[in-house]
């Protein structure tokens, strides 16, 4: 059996989890308590993104749907994800149930639903038809599903989808993929019926649920396919460093090799490719870009950090780095600024000298954007594609920890950084050449689009 690295993944959440599988109603209601005193007490700031009220309101709601005796572990998932996604922060969160995704995938009889979804403004657009049906094209519009609105549909998933806007919902829904979301929220289901529009024209069909492993995830591809990749056209060279984490010193040595490589192909252009990029952490991004810097920079124009009893217990004590101290040295619950050290450009024979222009999309994620608005706001080379969905300004510098009870693994937001422009606009990372990037086919529009213009 094939297993794809997004399953990997789905594994490594797996051994977060206690072996317990049921849970009682009063350890969910206090896994809840736990996780509200958290936010309150340990992201960087919960009301600058919902006001007291509407958390307050919100916690009730989740609070009062807890009636069961007994909760699974999917159960007790899906109810208390739903108090981090009232924060409005990406990076606050209760990740995708991964662990029980793949137990449910385990059995020969696990179905899914058959078709991929990419959201383009409001539609719910078909981008992968998995079926047998072949009436059913790519691009056509999705209506609804056994009668229950796409709108409908999307706003149940949104309840446990964590980010700071409804593009970065979809974006996420896109990333994990709509049918594995459908299955979240309504478990196994082996009949559809479905409405479309294709070319204006409503039609109905009837589907069947196809087998989960052998006709969904072992044909498809994730959308975060980020992969070092060095490549030449011409005298314009192509640069994917991968996503910023892993091996720091391979990392390195890939970027240190392709600059070489680079240079003595004499490449007059160079195309930075950081799309479908989950991100990391500004150690690796900062080395790719000092070889296209001609001055020191840094990553942000200003940064803060909350410190916490929950951060403190949570990352590990030994860690002497003054970033960490940092943390250490200040008292629970104080927010304060940290100031990074700026990063040396390359010694002048290293750097590239050539016209440098960055790939984005919705899917570049974090570190990703990040990135992106830092060549941007230095001007040490050209966005090209379109907006991201994730804010280069954000609350994020995230942390991890578990609920008492359950097990479950949440994702904290301790800092919040602002872009070196200063700015702390609503929006993504917008390019400087926009060419859209469609998820409905196999096309590369971007690339294709900026080796037209150079």
């Amino acid at each position: 059996m094939k297993i794809k690295i997004y399953f990997v993944l789905f594994l490594v959440y797996s051994t977060q989890l206690k072996g317990q599988t049921k849970f009682t109603k009063n350890q969910i209601l206090e896994d809840l308590s736990y996780l509200k005193t958290a936010l309150l007490e340990a992201q960087y700031d919960i009301y600058e993104s919902v006001s007291k009220t509407a958390f307050e309101k919100g916690f009730t709601k989740i609070k009062n749907q807890i009636i069961k005796d007994s909760l699974s572990i999917l159960e007790a998932t899906n109810t208390l994800q739903q108090l981090p996604v009232l924060v409005n922060n990406g990076h606050t969160s209760i990740d995708f149930p991964g662990a029980e995704y793949m137990k449910y995938a385990s059995s020969d009889k696990a179905t899914i639903f058959p078709l991929e979804l990419a959201f383009e403004g409001d539609k719910a657009l078909i981008r992968k038809n998995w079926s047998s049906n072949t009436e059913i094209n790519i691009g056509d519009e999705i209506l609804s599903i056994n009668g229950a609105s796409i709108k409908e549909i999307l706003n149940s998933i949104y309840r446990q989808v964590s980010g700071e806007r409804k593009m970065m919902k979809n974006v996420k829904i896109e990333m994990y993929s709509f049918p594995r979301y459908y299955w979240q929220i309504f478990g196994q289901v082996n009949n559809f019926e479905i409405q479309i529009k294709c070319k204006g024209i409503i039609k109905k069909h009837s589907l069947n649920a196809i087998s989960l492993m052998t006709e969904y995830e072992d044909r498809r591809s994730e959308l975060l396919n980020a992969k070092m990749t060095l490549k030449f056209y011409n005298t314009i060279a192509y640069l994917n460093p991968g996503s910023f984490d892993g091996d720091l010193e391979n990392f390195k040595l890939f970027i240190k090799n392709s600059f070489e490589e680079i240079q003595n192909k004499a490449s007059k252009s160079l195309i930075i490719d950081l799309r479908n990029n989950s991100g990391g952490d500004n150690v690796f991004s900062d080395y790719l870009v000092s070889y296209i810097a001609n001055q020191p920079f840094t990553w942000n124009s200003s940064f803060e950090l909350r410190t916490s009893k929950l951060l403190k217990e949570s990352c590990k004590k030994s860690n002497k780095s003054k970033y960490w101290q940092s943390i250490f040295n200040h008292k629970n619950g104080q927010r304060y600024s940290y100031e990074f050290d700026k990063t040396q450009p390359q010694p002048i024979n290293n750097r590239f000298k050539g016209k440098v222009y960055v790939l984005v999309n919705r899917q570049s994620h974090s570190q990703a954007t990040v990135t992106a608005a830092q060549i941007q706001d230095y001007n040490f080379g050209t966005i090209v594609g379109e907006e991201t969905a994730e804010f280069p300004s954000l609350i994020a510098s995230v942390f991890y920890f578990k609920l008492p009870n359950t097990g479950i693994t949440v994702q904290m937001s301790k800092g919040k950084m602002i872009r070196v422009n200063g700015s702390t606009k609503h929006e993504g990372v917008i390019p400087d050449i926009f060419i859209k990037d469609y998820l409905l086919d196999e096309d590369d529009e971007i690339l294709k689009g900026i080796l037209k213009r150079i």
